[in-house]
């Protein structure tokens, strides 16, 4: 039997209460936009990725407050703006219960919800040590945070080591100008910067750095696993990785405007079917940048106006089958949304001034100038 709206309605000022009275959270009006700018790429399709718009807006500076936040509202799909500012780390995050809501220790875990922003505010959003989890939900935000130091073993471990991981029916995520950041690979403990499985769709990752790491991301945990797909990948800054920026196994990835520097083992990993369009992009001292490697299921990839800057080819073999030295195109791959990419030789300025948290949220206009993002159109808003 459902509870009659006033229930409802005291049960999630009762949960929203109790995180207050501990600290973290606090309540604020209405708004009508859930980020600055809108979603791009394939976070577009499928209906679209709008996050919490239109929902009540909350500031929170503890991981708990975050959760208590989800779990306050009248329904899993009830559309909330969660602004997020401070330290987020294991010793302020803690499980919350609630009907709208599906929680854990030591994780941020956004599980069988929808309709959600992630938005950092003021000095700055950090979360140390403590990855965010995304499985079985739709219309998800993540904004201008940083997420580090997240590991799969030693001691604190945290969402399997990824520092944002989506898993188990996943639809529609836009993460944008966030920063991901390792300090070495899976010997040291740590797995991927942004991972994607068991059939997440209509992702995109735009103006962000990723950096330090072993493993960049990836779209498919197996060879098996290739119902993933339809992930955009622009404007971002890849540093520091030894391979997958990205890994793709079946799917659809597009990546352009990406700047590439130190790729120490290999880049975008096109394998088991997957197909890659690959343009506009910036490739700096590295190795292996586009190709199918490890493996002899092949993928393939379209590539057009990248830029190449020492970028080294190791013979192609039984499981390697690299796109260079001359990156010619395999398939071809047609892009259902519209986009205005930067030439391939401004790249690198343009990421420097926009990727990353803290960064003003500046995007490119296209003409490789930054400016600041256009407001999306208002929707709705809820009454408090």
């Amino acid at each position: 039997m459902r509870q009659p709206v006033t229930r409802r309605l005291q049960a999630a000022l009762a949960t929203l209460a109790l995180a207050a009275a501990a600290g973290g959270i606090v309540l604020t009006a209405p708004e009508a936009s859930a980020a600055a700018g809108s979603a791009t790429g394939y976070a577009t399709q499928n209906g679209g990725t709008t996050g919490g718009a239109g929902g009540q807006t909350v500031r929170a500076t503890t991981g708990t407050a975050i959760h208590a936040a989800l779990c306050g509202r009248a329904a899993a799909g009830t559309p909330i703006v969660i602004e997020v500012e401070g330290t987020i780390n294991h010793g302020n995050t803690s499980k919350v219960s609630g009907s709208s809501c599906n929680t854990a220790d030591g994780v941020i875990e956004l599980k069988q919800i929808s309709n959600v922003t992630i938005v950092g505010v003021g000095g700055g959003a950090v979360f140390d040590q403590i990855g965010i989890h995304i499985r079985e939900s739709s219309n998800i935000i993540i904004q201008n945070v940083t997420v580090k130091n997240v590991k799969k073993s030693g001691s604190p471990t945290s969402n399997g080591g990824d520092a944002i991981g989506m898993e188990s029916g996943v639809r529609n995520v836009w993460v944008d100008h966030t920063t991901l950041e390792a300090s070495g690979g899976e010997s040291e403990g740590y797995d991927g910067l942004f991972d994607m499985k068991a059939d997440t769709r209509y992702v995109t990752l735009s103006y962000s750095i990723l950096r330090n790491s072993g493993r960049g991301g990836l779209v498919g945990s197996s060879e098996s696993d290739v119902s993933n797909g339809f992930v955009t990948y622009h404007h971002n800054l890849y540093e520091n990785i030894d391979s997958r920026a990205p890994l793709l196994r079946g799917g659809v990835g597009h990546m352009f405007n990406n700047h590439y520097v130190r790729l120490n083992s290999s880049g975008i990993n096109s394998r088991a079917g997957a197909r890659a369009k690959v343009e506009n992009n910036y490739f700096e001292d590295s190795k292996d940048v586009l190709g199918t490697f490890y493996t002899d299921a092949a993928g393939y990839w379209q590539a057009d106006g990248n830029t190449l800057d020492n970028v080294t080819w190791s013979s192609p073999g039984e499981d390697n089958n690299p796109a260079g030295p001359d990156m010619k195109s395999t398939t071809t791959v047609s892009i259902p949304y519209a986009y205005s990419p930067d030439a391939a030789g401004c790249v690198p300025d343009v990421v420097s001034r926009t990727a990353g948290a803290g960064k003003g949220l500046k995007v490119s206009d296209g003409n490789c100038t930054a400016q600041p993002p256009t407001e999306p159109t208002p929707g709705p808003t809820d009454p408090t």
